[in-house]
């Protein structure tokens, strides 16, 4: 379902305000700090702070207002006052917010304290493999396309895609059309078109793709053990490209280097 322009201000107003929660999370020292101390502190800044509803909230049953995905968990990992941030650790935040009536999707893969360079080198792929998939957003482009230069960048670095989870259309609802994979072959699936409004999120682990989900009934780890990290962003097609409606700061003034 496409957007009109209007909409797609109003979900760039609720992505502005979400990219500003990383922009927080940032400037705090989250070595030391639970995941659900952070979950606590999101919640406080964006209801308080950006006048916010935390769309995850109520969410299917969740009880929390983020995902906290630490090391071997793929996705959808459940915040706990148990659970501590150590040096070498790395974390993805997945966040959502809803501002009148429209709701914004974005999560970053966090280094805690000295990582090692190989769990750096996964998150930098990570994040450069969500790039390649944004940079094939654009009018008349299908949907293969994304998860084509996703993969093809994961794969030349050694890593495989998580194949079971995707992105999604947003708007007014959490999960709307279309599914955005992110694996897949160029020219095939959906064409875009100028207005549709969707997340693009690769999962990239280490090792092997395989994943399974742990007891709790969320979250989802590595099938051996080894690192997975993610990205994501909530992207609107334009006339001529894509414009991601999530984009932080720090993004802004390193010129999308990763790209």
């Amino acid at each position: 379902m496409t957007k009109t322009p209007a909409e797609v201000e109003l979900m760039a107003e609720a992505g502005r305000r979400l990219a500003s929660v990383f922009t927080h999370l940032d400037g705090l020292a989250l070595a030391g700090m639970t995941t659900m101390e952070i979950n606590d502190r999101v919640e406080a800044f964006i209801v308080n702070d950006l006048q916010a509803r935390p769309a995850s909230k109520g969410q299917y049953g969740y009880g929390f207002v983020l995902n906290s995905s630490r090391n071997q968990v793929v996705c959808h990992g459940v915040p706990s006052a148990d659970e501590v941030l150590k040096s070498g650790d790395i974390v993805n935040l997945d966040i959502t917010l809803e501002k009148d009536g429209f709701i914004a999707d974005s999560s970053k893969t966090y280094l805690i304290g000295t990582v090692g360079p190989q769990a750096r080198r996964l998150v930098r792929t990570t994040y450069e493999a969500m790039w390649k998939g944004i940079q094939a957003v654009r009018p008349g482009a299908k949907l293969g396309d994304i998860g084509f230069a996703i993969e093809r960048h994961a794969k030349k670095a050694g890593y495989s895609v998580v194949r079971e989870y995707c992105g999604h259309g947003i708007g007014r609802e959490m999960h709307e059309d279309p599914q955005v994979l992110h694996f897949g072959r160029a020219g095939t699936g959906v064409t875009l078109r100028e207005g549709m409004v969707f997340t693009i999120e690769p999962m990239l682990n280490q090792g092997r793709r395989t994943v399974r989900t742990e007891d709790d009934g969320w979250t989802v780890v590595t099938a051996d053990g080894m690192l997975s990290a993610q990205f994501e962003h909530t992207v609107a097609v334009t006339g001529d490209g894509a414009r991601v409606l999530t984009l932080r700061p720090d993004e802004m003034r390193a010129g999308k280097e990763a790209a």
